[in-house]
């Protein structure tokens, strides 16, 4: 029997991902892997590209899946576009753009390519899955495990057990990067803490902050990101 791959424990994670503990009134999760059956197809061929091998990586823990990305794609920080024009994979619906995913595919770039980023860092979420809520517009918009404290209580038991399965595909513990230097900072440090995950937790400046309120020193922002990937041990 051959050992998996790293894109096979990925994959098989996803098909098989699920929350079935109650929310508070309001918030729905948001499964793309259950929800959209291009997104388990699609996410899959991408993990089969770039992660089809042995190797240990360094991980990027983000806060939970967007509507318009990982919501889309099942591939976090890749909208339809990059997927397309970065990966090379075809998505056979409605192109979808999200400001975090070009930031993110710029800063790929510059590290030398999908292949060698791909190579050594694997992007994952706190929260495996999303969640939307109503506005009062009655617009369905995004919602972060953090918004409430409520949803954080409910889903805690579900991120500790996420972080443990993504650790254990064969991420490397010494050190991990976190979009997002908030309230994601605040909780995933108190989480890691408590568990000792990692020896170190490096925050980088979310990607949609730094696209929405920083875009003029959008390249500050990537050689900042560029020079805390010089942790990687094997970098």
């Amino acid at each position: 029997m051959s050992i998996k791959t790293f894109a096979d424990k990925i994959i098989s994670f996803n098909k098989n991902i699920s929350f079935n503990g109650l929310l508070p009134p309001g918030i729905s999760i948001m499964n793309p892997f259950k929800e959209n059956e291009e997104a388990l197809r699609i996410s899959s061929l991408f993990y089969k590209k770039y992660y089809n091998d042995h190797n240990r990586r360094h991980i990027i823990f983000g806060i939970n899946p967007g509507r318009f990305g990982a919501g889309v794609t099942g591939v976090p920080f890749t909208d339809t576009k990059r997927l397309l024009s970065e990966c090379g994979i075809e998505f056979p619906g409605k192109s979808t753009h999200e400001p975090s995913s070009t930031f993110v595919y710029e800063v790929i770039n510059k590290y030398g390519g999908v292949e060698n980023f791909y190579k050594d860092i694997y992007i994952q979420s706190i929260c495996p899955l999303g969640f939307t809520i109503t506005n009062e517009k009655g617009k369905e918009i995004n919602y972060n495990y953090y918004d409430s404290k409520e949803l954080t209580n409910c889903v805690y038991d579900f991120i500790i057990w996420n972080i443990k399965k993504q650790i254990s595909f064969g991420v490397s513990t010494d050190v991990c990067f976190l979009f997002g230097t908030g309230k994601n900072e605040i909780f995933f440090k108190e989480v890691n803490e408590e568990f000792q995950f990692f020896e170190k937790v490096i925050p980088l400046e979310h990607p949609r902050f730094i696209m929405q309120y920083k875009a003029k020193s959008k390249q500050f922002y990537i050689e900042k990101y560029l020079k805390a990937f010089e942790e990687m041990a094997d970098w």
